[in-house]
């Protein structure tokens, strides 16, 4: 894989199901949610130390919605698991990653070789982002 903190979710996963954001919202147990697209995900702001999983639904590759959620939900402090999933193509990664999507549930396989050159196009970033690393601006003026 290209690095630790990219996982592709295996049909396998043990995961606790996630369930709806309406479900989530009346129910005090679950630890997983889907957020559809054009969901709030501020709603989820006053349960973040519970979630385990935030699954964020991309239903075509066209819908930048999940990687609004997903900033909001990081820049929130959310730590758990924030995965992308639906129609995620190998040339959006770095940027779901940059916004903070940490797991990916694509509907169609990706191919890791092809993945780990996407993520190795550009070695430095230009602006800051909900993920930690630091601008080129930064690294060149100390």
């Amino acid at each position: 894989m290209a690095d630790d903190l990219l996982r592709l979710r295996d049909d396998e996963a043990h995961d606790e199901p996630a369930v709806t954001l309406d479900s989530f919202l009346g129910q005090s147990n679950a630890t997983a949610v889907r957020l559809e697209a054009g969901e709030d995900a501020r709603a989820l702001l006053p349960h973040l130390e519970r979630l385990a999983l935030v699954e964020v639904s991309f239903p075509s590759f066209r819908d930048g919605r999940g990687y609004s959620a997903a900033r909001i939900l990081r820049e929130a402090g959310y730590t758990g698991e924030l995965r992308a999933e639906g129609d995620v193509l190998v040339d959006q990664i770095a940027h779901m990653r940059r916004c903070g999507f940490d797991s990916f549930a694509p509907a169609a396989p990706i191919d890791e070789a092809a993945m780990a050159r996407m993520l190795a196009i550009q070695p430095h970033v230009y602006q800051c982002a909900a993920d930690d690393r630091a601008p080129i601006w930064k690294l060149r003026h100390g």
